[in-house]
């Protein structure tokens, strides 16, 4: 009888404790909006222009919690000034406050919400084998060859990208802003929904990003790992730049050996 009483009425009252504080969450998150947030993207999150009809800040109706912990969470928001891309800068909200934000956002619209840490964790990995685990490795570095060094680079280092933007460097980045990133496409990024890569998918990306982290610079230096673009240029201006100097150089003094031999 105890079993079945605890049954019937725990879950319910679980849900209604958690709805109570998802509720509390999302008005937390509604007043850091409304004060930092509320001049651009507009009292209700349905963007906002400005005096002339340009776009000050786009509709967040419907992009869910996941955008803005990326956002939010790397700095990228809120923006100094509007630009044509926001690069990321100190955070300027505790993870409670972007956790409200967050909140907030999602109870505007559906879209992908903060993901789990089992989400985007690789430590699944350390229950594979060897073999397991290569193989996984080796999926996410397919993955990553086909959707992302176009833009990200071979090495992940970035790239340029047309109309002044850039893809920034994921070196150094956390798991689950990388994840987030691919549910949501900020910026000029594709959005790369479970549909486009299943979550295993993205998690065995983000296995080949940590090993690709690891691997040491075989070739000495890796001027800046962007490629045979910046290594050609490195060859021009330092090597072969190098040696036309060098050629001047001897040139200048063959001539002036032969100068002084004919004055004598």
């Amino acid at each position: 009888m105890a079993g079945a009483a605890y049954a019937a009425f725990a879950p319910a009252q679980a849900q209604q404790e958690s709805s109570i504080d998802n509720e509390a969450l999302v008005a937390e998150g509604r007043e850091l909006f409304l004060v930092g947030c509320s001049t651009c993207h507009g009292l209700n999150g349905q963007g906002q222009l400005d005096v002339n009809g340009n776009q000050l800040g786009p509709s967040l109706q419907g992009v869910g919690g996941a955008a803005v912990d990326f956002q939010v969470g790397t700095g990228r928001m809120p923006m100094v000034q509007p630009g044509q891309q926001n690069p990321p800068k100190n955070v300027a909200y505790d993870d409670d406050e972007i956790a409200a934000l967050a909140a907030f956002v999602q109870s505007l619209g559906p879209g992908p919400d903060v993901p789990r840490e089992e989400d985007y964790s690789t430590d699944y990995l350390d229950d594979l084998s060897a073999d397991e685990r290569d193989a996984a490795i080796n999926r996410g570095q397919q993955i990553f060859l086909t959707n992302c060094t176009a833009c990200h680079n071979f090495n992940a280092r970035g790239g340029a990208m047309p109309r002044g933007g850039y893809a920034p460097t994921i070196r150094g980045v956390s798991n689950k802003h990388i994840y987030e990133a691919m549910l949501t496409g900020p910026g000029q990024m594709d959005v790369f929904s479970d549909g486009n890569i299943p979550p295993e998918g993205k998690r065995e990306v983000l296995a080949f990003l940590e090993t690709l982290q690891e691997q040491p610079q075989q070739g000495g230096f890796s001027l800046g790992g962007l490629g045979p673009v910046g290594e050609g240029l490195y060859v021009w201006l330092i090597g072969i730049g190098g040696l036309v100097g060098f050629s001047v150089w001897i040139a200048a003094h063959t001539t002036r050996s032969k100068k002084g031999k004919a004055e004598a």
